[in-house]
């Protein structure tokens, strides 16, 4: 997981041409669940307001918060 980078303005653009949609196909990430959060207002409007992704970036935060708590139950041999 790593920081949040902004697209520079000055980036190329690439249009896939026709021989790329006619490949392409649809994919469904694995190992990903819909659910339904109730998450305070302030909280959803500040992960809101750093921009595109704050869906993504709350998971991230989550996993985070996870895998420091399994390494501290591992360290602690609970």
């Amino acid at each position: 997981m790593g920081d949040y980078a902004p697209t520079p303005a000055d980036a190329p653009s690439i249009e896939p041409d026709e021989a790329f949609w006619r490949n392409a196909r649809v994919v469904t990430p694995s190992g990903k669940a819909s659910i339904h959060l109730r998450v305070d207002n302030d909280v959803l409007a500040w992960f809101k307001a750093q921009g595109r992704g704050h869906l993504t970036r709350m998971n991230a935060v989550l996993r985070s918060y996870m895998e420091a708590h399994a390494r501290k139950t591992r360290k602690d041999g609970a």
